[in-house]
């Protein structure tokens, strides 16, 4: 699977300064001159500050960032329940909930300023779409040389899956179905079909979905009438997918609730079979470990793994399509229209052009 280009037209970059994409209004977005300095989790730093305490800071050339559609496209559309404005903050957004804000936390560049170790090398920074930025050290994680920069752009999604499976808990032999083919969906199924004596069946009503699944090696379907799976995980982020994940599940099941639907009010069927299989249903958010793994892992390792388990070519077919930054505005207004199928966006920035 080849990813598309979508190109709008907008003005040339100012020269001389960082830019970012910031979320203007409601389904508004500008690119802005920024000081590239300045970072909410850096405690707003000016260009000639020193970090706090004994953090040394470091400079970061933006070479790829990715949408993440599902949770952008919330932040662009002004979707954001006022209740969660503090917990849906990224890393280091600027703003404020709903706008104008400064959000995203995809990006992976090349350090140009910093420790010798650390400089040219690739990496993954939790931080929005902007050419330039500087970051404590210790905010980056190194792109492992198996892992292409154009693909360490996935790692926020396969930190997102593999907190979710660790919340699924599989056991070797389950069957397990995953509802909602999107990015994240694909990652569950992609990692959940390498246990051992596992059975994994993905599941979304967009039939375009089989040729992703099957470049993934993942058994694909649009509908099932099976019901008895052990675990069944849901990533559609629509109502309609819990109500399949649902009637999917076998007695005593597990459902684990990977959606998060912003300010829509969602309707259960907590009544026919819900009670007399006995099932569960579990959240799972990327902002938690699970407490079996919090004695050991905190969320820079975490990372790391994500960013390792991405070295497989076959990821690649999570691209369907990409922009250049200073067209992110009509980009993003493109992305969250009602009914885009796009997968993984990805965003190439000037400097990506020189780096081999």
């Amino acid at each position: 699977m080849t990813a598309k280009t979508h190109r709008s037209r907008s003005p040339a970059p100012a020269s001389g300064t960082a830019r970012a994409f910031w979320v203007t209004g409601a389904a508004r977005g500008e690119i802005r001159d920024v000081n590239p300095g300045q970072g909410q989790a850096a405690g707003d730093l000016g260009a000639d500050a020193e970090p706090a305490g004994s953090q040394q800071l470091i400079e970061v050339e933006t070479l790829y960032s990715a949408v993440s559609r599902g949770t952008e496209s919330l932040v662009f559309l002004n979707r954001i329940p006022e209740s969660e404005f503090q917990r849906m903050r990224a890393p280091f957004q600027r703003g404020e909930f709903p706008f104008p804000v400064c959000y995203g936390y995809s990006n992976v560049g090349c350090v140009v300023e910093g420790p010798s170790s650390l400089l040219g090398q690739a990496v993954f920074t939790l931080f929005p779409h902007q050419t330039r930025f500087r970051v404590p050290a210790e905010a980056v994680v190194p792109v492992p040389e198996s892992v292409p920069a154009a693909r360490a752009v996935l790692a926020a999604n396969m930190e997102t899956a593999i907190n979710g499976l660790w919340d699924a808990e599989p056991r070797i032999g389950d069957r397990i179905a995953v509802v909602g083919c999107g990015v994240v969906g694909s990652l569950v199924a992609y990692l959940a079909s390498r246990i051992p004596g596992s059975r994994v069946t993905a599941i979304d009503t967009d039939e375009r979905r089989l040729a992703l699944l099957d470049h993934l090696g993942v058994r694909f379907a649009t509908r099932t009438q099976e019901t008895d799976f052990d675990l069944v995980i849901h990533a559609s982020g629509h109502p309609d997918g819990l109500r399949t994940a649902l009637g999917l599940a076998g007695k005593e099941a597990r459902i684990v609730e990977m959606s998060w639907y912003g300010d829509q009010e969602v309707n259960v069927p907590l009544g026919g079979r819900f009670h007399s299989q006995r099932l569960t249903i579990r959240s799972s958010q990327v902002g938690g470990i699970n407490q079996a793994q919090t004695p050991r892992w905190d969320y820079r390792r975490r990372l790391g793994l994500a960013l390792s388990l991405l070295a497989d070519p076959a990821l690649d077919a999570l691209f369907s399509s990409e922009s250049r930054f200073e067209d992110l505005p009509e980009t993003m207004a493109w992305l969250c229209q009602p009914g885009n199928g796009e997968l993984c966006h990805r965003v190439i920035y000037p400097g990506a052009d020189n780096h081999s």
